[in-house]
């Protein structure tokens, strides 16, 4: 890696091949079983009222670790290396799933194994590269971001519709819209690595590509 380039690397192999059109047609149905995998653990509570006005809600446990890490860096100026190594690991799971529900890959999502999605960031040195007052206020400071990133998300669900037809015709993923997409996902990843995980406090560029 360049020493300018960004803290958070991602990148997803081209697949210059036949795609299978099969399992792309029924893709939504043929990732629900690795979406309940992701859902078991990821963080999320779901609440629903039945006509009697009872409410069940389901909580979630696990995903990606935020107020711990902000407090460590806060008071102890520490990030825990295996609070950081699930948050990396469950952010390219999360990314494998992402790509196989926009059509970047046929393969299904593996749990461990890296496949065609790459996605690293570095562990910090927090005294030396992290501001310890900076996590209070990075979500405020990444807002633009999640504007652009909001138009840009119906964008790229547009693109993937496309693909989709495109795949079914002729097997291939157009490669202005597959490269449109990763930048999309390379964007997010980088105001998450920024925002969430806490892992630079470099500011994300406004830009697509590596």
């Amino acid at each position: 890696m360049a020493d300018a380039a960004y803290p958070v690397q991602f990148s997803v192999d081209y697949p210059d091949r036949p795609l299978n059109r099969l399992t792309t047609f029924f893709r939504i149905f043929v990732a629900i079983p690795i979406l309940f995998v992701l859902g078991a653990v990821s963080a999320g509570t779901y609440e629903s009222t039945n006509g009697r006005g009872t409410s069940v809600v389901i909580a979630g446990v696990g995903g990606v670790l935020f107020l711990g890490p902000l407090l460590m860096i806060l008071f102890r100026q520490k990030y825990p290396r295996w609070w950081f190594d699930w948050n990396r690991e469950l952010l390219r799971f999360t990314n494998r799933v992402t790509a196989y529900l926009a059509l970047m890959d046929d393969r299904y999502p593996s749990t461990d194994e890296e496949q065609s999605v790459h996605l690293d960031f570095p562990y910090p040195d927090v005294p030396l590269v992290l501001n310890r007052w900076l996590p209070l206020i990075k979500w405020l400071l990444a807002l633009p971001h999640y504007i652009v990133l909001f138009f840009l998300g119906i964008a790229a669900l547009v693109a993937v519709i496309i693909a989709w037809f495109a795949i079914l015709i002729t097997g291939r993923y157009p490669r202005a819209l597959f490269d449109f997409v990763e930048g999309v996902l390379r964007w997010n990843n980088r105001v998450t690595g920024y925002a969430i995980v806490l892992i630079t406090d470099r500011y994300p560029p406004f830009q697509l590509s590596a």
